[in-house]
């Protein structure tokens, strides 16, 4: 019995709770059904295609069904689904760390793997007030984040989070994190300076109670696509060691190639973070998994026969073989030239996209890599939502925060894929802000 469209909206929207979605306005605008992907093509039940522009919340880097990363999960799966990562080891997940650990020069490893990136970011936070309380500071239990940060939305990840539509509702359960000035580019150098400098006096204030700093490095996502300098990452670097504070560098979003190179950090050209975090992008879109990478200080600090200053943090999918599977074919992809690629399809985004520049109903048109977006000057009321269901009808998925329109697609970028996707958008933007004139 073949499904319908109709079908299946009803019953989504009597069975699943979705996620980032008011369910009362779901009634009046359900979910679009898939029935199936094909590289960066989704499509519905009717038979019309749509373009997936933001890679389905950021994770499908090389489009949906890729024949090398599905052989990999099955040749897994035909031989290890999954094992407890607590007294036992497999070959995937060891594999998969030492790989990673080689691409920060060794710098950082002894990865710790989870399920999610809010996952890791509780990690991340726990490892490192715990170790800061191993080595006789458990006074070091502040943490600081920069403006309109995103770090996720369980309980800990919220407390460093700065986005009021996911924190507000649950802020009386929250530890109080310090908010730090954004160096949005936006604002020009004077901007990166100012945050710098409150940065600074925080730290000169409150360095002997911080833990760690916690940042996006390059990009902000939940934030609109806020976009800083790698000249910003040095000076913090700088500055976190001069205070001896930990830095935490959440590459969910950014990371695996996003912004240009595979960690995003390396365009800072600077020592590395005390953590990195990774999770989105690092399994291709098919499976679940988000890992942390920390330095040997870090990791010794828990070095004891005491059960009590180990690290007592599990998830039952900790490393899971096939997740970690799909990664290392991530990985391979990226030992074959991906980064390469990358570059040559970020100049066609930003070709196809240039005329937009001249457009005076939108400004800050801005690209990191392949991720590029604008703000719209005179948005409408809801124009999130009209943007994204006026797109449907030119092909695209596309799903704007606020009102700053973004891609950020698979990396199957071509001449007339770029092309497509500037029509696809300038054409969404005609119309909704037609219907709203």
């Amino acid at each position: 019995m073949s499904l319908t469209t109709p079908e299946l909206q009803q019953r989504s929207l009597a069975a699943v709770w979705h996620p980032c979605t008011q369910m009362a306005r779901a009634e009046r605008v359900p979910p679009l059904p898939i029935q199936r992907g094909e590289g960066a093509w989704l499509y519905d039940f009717d038979g019309h295609r749509y373009f997936d522009a933001n890679s389905s919340w950021w994770v499908n880097l090389f489009g949906h069904a890729d024949a090398q990363l599905n052989a990999a999960i099955k040749q897994q799966l035909d031989t290890l689904p999954h094992v407890m990562l607590a007294g036992c080891t497999h070959e995937p997940a060891v594999r998969l760390a030492e790989r990673l650990s080689a691409r920060t020069g060794g710098a950082l490893g002894h990865v710790f793997f989870a399920s999610d990136g809010a996952s890791a970011v509780e990690i991340a936070v726990k490892q490192s007030f715990h170790s800061w309380r191993n080595l006789g500071h458990a006074e070091k239990r502040e943490f600081v984040c920069l403006k309109n940060g995103y770090h996720g939305e369980t309980i800990g990840a919220l407390a460093v989070t700065d986005v009021a539509i996911f924190r507000d509702a649950y802020d009386p359960l929250l530890m109080r994190a310090h908010i730090a000035l954004s160096p949005d580019s936006r604002k020009g150098i004077e901007g990166q300076v100012k945050a710098l400098a409150a940065m600074r006096a925080l730290l000169e204030e409150r360095s002997g109670q911080i833990a760690a700093v916690i940042i996006e490095p390059l990009v902000q996502g939940a934030a609109g696509m806020v976009m800083h300098s790698p000249a910003y990452l040095r000076a913090l670097r700088a500055m976190t060691r001069e205070f001896n504070v930990h830095l935490i560098a959440d590459e969910i979003a950014v990371g695996c190639g996003r912004t240009g190179t595979f960690f995003a950090w390396e365009q800072a050209d600077a020592e590395w973070p005390d953590f990195v975090l990774l999770s989105k992008g690092i399994t291709g879109g098919t499976l679940p998994l988000s890992l942390v990478l920390t330095t040997e200080t870090i990791y010794r600090a828990f070095w004891s026969e005491d059960v009590t200053r180990g690290f007592l943090h599990s998830h039952s999918y900790t490393g899971n073989a096939l997740a970690c599977a799909a990664a290392n074919a991530v990985l391979d992809r990226f030992d074959a030239g991906q980064l390469e690629r990358n570059a040559a399809q970020s100049k066609m985004l930003a070709a196809a996209f240039a005329p937009l520049a001249e457009d005076t109903r939108v400004e800050h048109l801005r690209q990191r890599g392949l991720i590029l977006a604008f703000d719209v000057k005179e948005a409408p009321e809801r124009f999130a939502e009209k943007f994204h269901l006026a797109a449907r009808k030119h092909e695209l998925l596309i799903r704007p925060i606020g009102h700053t329109v973004y891609l950020m697609p698979p990396y199957l970028i071509g001449p007339a894929t770029a092309s497509f996707l500037a029509n696809a958008v300038t054409n969404t933007l005609n119309e909704v802000l037609a219907d709203a004139a």
